[in-house]
């Protein structure tokens, strides 16, 4: 596969990977994995996790398995799994013949955990979930020991398989590891393995009765799978000491865990737990709304899979928490369009424009460049007539001073046209609204044919005849704020809300060769920004969504921080 991409700089992780390799400690191999729990709907955050595990076994000639980490099946939908595989391979990786559930394990994690009672490592405890809480101590204080913690391995036996049979409700027992009541570390402090849960799993049916905590599944699914590295982000370093005691206990095979940085963005949440009630309050149109920051919801606005692999390769991977500032992602994204995304003239706000002096009835057809930046996506014609339509926003009655655009008595140039010049302005006369404007165009300024004629400013236009009506839907921003976390004590983060992120634009005219438009498609409107072909359009009736504005944020940014270093080394 071929990404386009810049070679990528080496990082904390390749390096330990490339000791590996030296001191043939897996025996030449990288194995990774990238394990989602099917309890949601994928987000720009695992993007850089799928890029990173896919990425390295791709850049080793290694593997990369894709994991669901199925263990609890309240939380889990077939949806999620399905929405999951989709976002992979859309991103443009493939797991071949590599899909693992750890539904898939549950058989051995229970002769696992089986093996830990025999070896007096494991206990049924019958304190209920607030007790534990309470036994289990505080960061400066130690827990104190289950009553039950020193049942004999025949009782342990009998009743874990007797959990195992749904002979006891929910919550009624546990099976906890014996490890350190005392530990520093409160993931040590005799965690929870295994509890009783009475529910049908979307992958076993209602097989099981019983299901492993995660702390439990996720270090045995990676050594069952002989991963060699297996790359968590940062809140899995506590983890990493049980995940180790477990195997070690076992004597199974162990990976390394190597512990990165998650993806903080502005504007933006992470939380799954917060996207999951950002879509059942309907303060979205579902995980795949545009205004989201799920990949199904970056690709419904017109994100490209290169884009999103850009963006993952030029922030990196460290160990120190950071937030990146979302303008870089829309760079990478304006980066990447520029060169693939033809251009087309659409008006979002029209006002008609009557050319007075052009021949009613005739039609000529204009040439087009589709992509400046890609001759070889050649031309296009586009139909040019008497009735035009203009952006509403290029024409003021009483312009100030540093407007160029189109006013009475003032000339402009329409792209790919004429230089047109407006002579008069119809008004409602109830509401004294602009309803159309009266011009006149020279004939011998046709582009590329009016030498020595200069005007300020070249607008885009559509043909009335030919044009077709389409909706427009503006995004912007779901949050206002750049941590939308960051509230006053007793406010919820939902206040951060932008309550004007989405503004629907009905009556657009767009040339005729967006008519039917396929859904997915991506399109540069000419001085208006990016726009995408959304899947509610219909054959002649394309609804398009604002992808991203022209205007480049980053690319100020950078410009200014390049403008002072270059003050600073100079002084």
């Amino acid at each position: 596969m071929n990404l386009n991409e810049p070679a990528k700089p080496s990082n904390f992780i390749r390096e330990i990977i490339d000791n590996d390799l030296q001191t043939d400690k897996y025996g030449g191999r990288v194995h990774t994995r990238f394990p989602p729990e099917p309890n949601g709907y994928l987000h720009i955050g695992h993007a850089k996790s799928i890029c990173l595990n896919f990425g390295l076994a791709g850049d080793y000639n290694g593997k990369c398995n894709l994991r669901f980490d199925d263990t609890n099946p309240v939380k889990e939908e077939e949806e999620y799994v399905e929405s999951i595989k989709a976002d992979v391979r859309w991103l443009g990786f493939d797991w071949e013949d590599r899909l693992f559930f750890a539904s898939d394990y549950f058989e051995q994690m229970f002769e696992y955990a089986v093996q830990l009672i025999k070896c007096c490592k494991a206990f049924v405890c019958d304190l209920s979930s607030e007790q534990m809480r309470e036994y289990r101590g505080t960061l400066t204080e130690p827990g104190r020991e289950s009553p039950w913690r020193n049942r004999s391995i025949e009782e342990n036996l009998d009743l874990f398989n007797r959990m195992r049979a749904g002979e006891f409700p929910d919550g009624s027992r546990t099976l906890r590891a014996k490890i350190d009541m005392a530990s520093p570390n409160l993931n040590m402090r005799d965690p929870v393995m295994y509890r009783i849960l009475h529910a049908s799993h979307h992958n076993t049916g209602d097989k099981w009765c019983v299901y492993p905590m995660y702390d439990w599944a996720h270090g045995l699914e990676d050594s069952i799978e002989k991963i060699t590295h297996s790359i968590c982000t940062l809140e899995f370093e506590a983890h990493r000491p049980l995940y180790d005691w477990y195997l070690i206990q076992l004597g199974a095979y162990r990976p390394q865990q190597i512990e990165f940085a998650r993806l903080n963005m502005t504007k933006t949440v992470m939380s799954k737990r917060k996207l999951l009630e950002l879509v059942k309050g309907k303060f979205v149109n579902g995980w795949d709304d545009p205004r989201m920051p799920t990949i199904s919801g970056l690709r419904r606005r017109g994100y490209t899979p290169e884009s999103i692999r850009l963006f993952c390769n030029r922030i990196g991977v460290s160990k120190a928490d950071s937030t990146v500032d979302v303008a870089l992602l829309e760079h990478c994204l304006r980066e990447d369009l520029n060169k693939r995304a033809p251009r087309v003239m659409a008006v979002l706000r029209p006002i008609k424009a009557v050319i007075e002096n052009y021949p009613e009835g005739k039609v000529e057809e204009l040439d087009a460049v589709n992509n400046p930046e890609d001759p070889t996506m050649g031309t296009r014609k586009i139909p040019f007539s008497r009735v035009i339509y203009i952006e509403r926003d290029d024409f003021m009655e009483d312009p100030p001073k540093k407007f160029f655009r189109l006013a009475p008595g003032r000339e402009v140039r329409l792209r790919y046209a004429y230089i047109v010049k407006c002579e008069k302005v119809v008004k409602n006369p109830e509401t004294g609204d602009i309803v159309e404007l009266r011009c006149t165009y020279d004939p011998e300024t046709r582009s590329g044919s009016a030498e020595g004629r200069k005007v300020k400013a070249t607008i885009h236009w559509v043909s009335a005849e030919h044009a077709v009506e389409a909706e427009a839907r503006i995004y912007d921003h779901l949050f206002l704020k750049d941590d939308p976390g960051n509230v006053e004590e007793g406010a919820d983060w939902k206040d951060n809300i932008n309550h004007n992120s989405l503004e629907t634009l009905q009556g657009c005219k767009v040339e005729p060769s967006l008519a039917n438009a396929a859904p997915g498609s991506r399109f540069q409107f000419e001085r208006l920004g990016y726009f995408c072909v959304d899947a509610d359009s219909k054959n002649g009736k394309p609804v398009f969504n604002r992808t991203v504005t022209l205007k480049d944020e980053w690319a100020k940014i950078a410009k200014s921080e390049k403008s002072g270093s270059q003050k600073q080394d100079s002084n």
